[in-house]
């Protein structure tokens, strides 16, 4: 199995920089294959927790070269939540990839466990009768310190639902747990790498 790697936040810290520098990325320092995955870009800010700068992926397989190289872009750069991330705010950056693993059908919208698994929910708008769908990466809810049932609930108002939440509805869920690895890289330890591989950073 493919685990998220030191390697893999080096290539998305090496494909924002090369998009600022207008150089070439790298070639990436880490086997390819072909797993969904996500790239997650925070900010220290005032030396509090980092706060969230961008995160976007996907949860259909890509082919991991291509798809980090894009999301750490997309999540850079086109996250509709938030501007986006300038040069000047590299130094501050730290930045975190996820490879998702092991889908499995619940049976039902609590059958998944907090800190676990990520989840993807599916369900039915009842006020407009469009189909709705989110998700969460398994260290959201335990972060938050939510209960499943919040978790949920939070994750409907994500995926663009304003009405009432009721049992009901969330027992017609179509949920989807699954798993994940990830490795978190603050740009400080960026660049001890970058200058270990005999790079500049400053060039």
């Amino acid at each position: 199995m493919v685990s998220a790697n030191r390697e893999m936040a080096v290539y998305c810290f090496d494909t924002l920089v090369a998009h600022y520098s207008g150089e070439d990325v790298p070639p990436p320092a880490f086997e390819d294959g072909e797993h969904p995955l996500f790239v997650t870009w925070k900010k220290m800010v005032n030396g509090g927790e980092p706060r969230l700068r961008g995160c976007i992926g996907t949860l259909e397989a890509r082919c991991l070269t291509a798809g980090f190289k894009d999301y750490a872009l997309t999540s850079a750069l086109r996250d509709r939540r938030f501007p986006p991330i300038q040069a000047r705010e590299l130094p501050s950056l730290e930045c975190t990839v996820s490879v998702l693993t092991d889908y499995e059908t619940a049976n039902n919208y609590l059958d998944w466990e907090v800190g676990k698994h990520g989840i993807i929910i599916e369900f039915t708008d009842p006020d407009y009768n469009t189909r709705r769908s989110a998700t969460y990466l398994p260290e959201i809810a335990s972060h938050e310190g939510w209960t499943k049932v919040e978790a949920i609930d939070s994750l409907m108002r994500k995926a663009g639902f304003n009405g009432t939440i009721t049992e009901l509805l969330r027992r017609r869920i179509r949920l989807t747990r699954y798993q994940s690895t990830i490795f978190t890289m603050p740009y400080g330890d960026y660049i001890a790498y970058v200058r270990a591989r005999g790079d500049d950073p400053n060039n």
